[in-house]
């Protein structure tokens, strides 16, 4: 289409874009005067005024120009509904991950650098206290997929944004929240069940492996304090469950179950690209020549499969839950706050 025939909110549109019948000409002309249909709403938000019940059947499909935009209420209620594409489901959350992971980084090189001691990165890369900082930078995963999902709203709010993403108690009484907590709690303990028992089948398949990977969270608990610990429970409850969940369950998942995708594949990509954002530290430790291929190998392995899984079952309750974050993110968040509270107490009590 030229540039003389797209129609705009400044110019004036010969033909009616629902019935095909030609308009007269008349300044600041709202409705159709032979199908009564909103000109003027269309111009504005590209697509057909939800108030508009009374639409007759028309020759000529509305013209739609752009993203087509809906109201909260119409994506919440039909859950087929195809959202943001595939592209974008995938990469905003890695453009996330990137952002947050330079912003890290920076900070990181910055302490190093005025301690003019390049060798401090990797000590202060374990640090507690450091850990603490750089996961509240998790809030960027909030950012991102809140400001891209308004493109899909009309007259987008910060509320229908989060409703959108799954983020919301709105239609949830105090004895259906409690309820919602409780599952969460509850599928907190069935994943640390799950990962310790797909952890040990790891361990047993990497039995005659000489060399067996070394854990994050052991090497991170190991010299931290009572007061350190307190913080990471608390930024893991608050922070960290809450932010990758919106992130991939609230907007992966949910671009990529309602593309052709499909549910199951949805679930699937989702759950793996999950896993595998959470074991960069050793892809990049090994392309650094930091770790050998065999400790790579072994590592990769140890704890993909445990990832895998735990992504897997994070991804069917939000299916189960009715694309709701309150179980998810509890679950997540309390998860990872007990694996730290079951590390401290290994090392440092027991």
């Amino acid at each position: 289409m030229s540039e003389e025939e797209q129609p705009s909110k400044d110019r004036k549109w010969i033909f009616c874009p629902g019935c095909g019948n030609k308009l007269p000409s008349l300044k600041n002309l709202k409705f159709c005067t032979k199908c009564g249909l909103n000109i003027d709403y269309i111009r504005k938000y590209k697509t057909v005024s939800p108030n508009q019940t009374n639409i007759p059947h028309y020759t000529v499909q509305p013209i739609q120009y752009g993203i087509q935009k809906f109201t909260i209420e119409e994506l919440l209620k039909e859950k087929d509904r195809k959202l943001w594409e595939i592209n974008a489901s995938i990469g905003i959350p890695i453009l996330s991950f990137i952002v947050m992971s330079f912003l890290g980084a920076g900070v990181l090189i910055f302490i190093a650098l005025s301690n003019l001691n390049l060798n401090y990165l990797e000590d202060l890369a374990t640090n507690t206290y450091f850990v603490v900082f750089s996961s509240l930078l998790e809030l960027i995963f909030i950012i991102f997929p809140v400001v891209y999902v308004g493109k899909y709203l009309i007259k987008p709010t910060l509320d229908s944004r989060l409703r959108l993403l799954g983020f919301t108690t709105k239609g949830y009484d105090k004895k259906e929240i409690l309820k919602e907590v409780l599952i969460g709690i509850g599928f907190a303990f069935v994943g640390i069940c799950l990962v310790f028992g797909v952890s040990l089948l790891m361990e047993l398949v990497l039995f005659n492996s000489e060399v067996m990977p070394v854990d994050e969270v052991d090497m991170m608990i190991a010299n931290t304090d009572a007061f350190g610990l307190f913080l990471l429970v608390l930024v893991m409850l608050l922070v960290v469950g809450t932010s990758e969940e919106i992130l991939f369950r609230g907007f992966m998942q949910k671009g990529l179950v309602r593309s052709e995708l499909g549910e199951k594949w949805g679930i699937f990509l989702t759950a793996l690209i999950f896993a595998l954002i959470h074991l960069l530290t050793y892809i990049i430790s090994f392309i650094f020549g930091q770790i050998s291929l065999g400790t790579f190998i072994a590592s990769f392995i140890y704890a993909f499969f445990p990832y895998m899984a735990i992504s897997l079952l994070l991804c069917w309750l939000f299916r189960w839950r009715d694309e709701n974050l309150i179980a998810v993110m509890i679950t997540h968040g309390v998860y990872d706050a007990i694996l730290f509270i079951m590390a401290y107490l290994v090392y440092n009590v027991f």
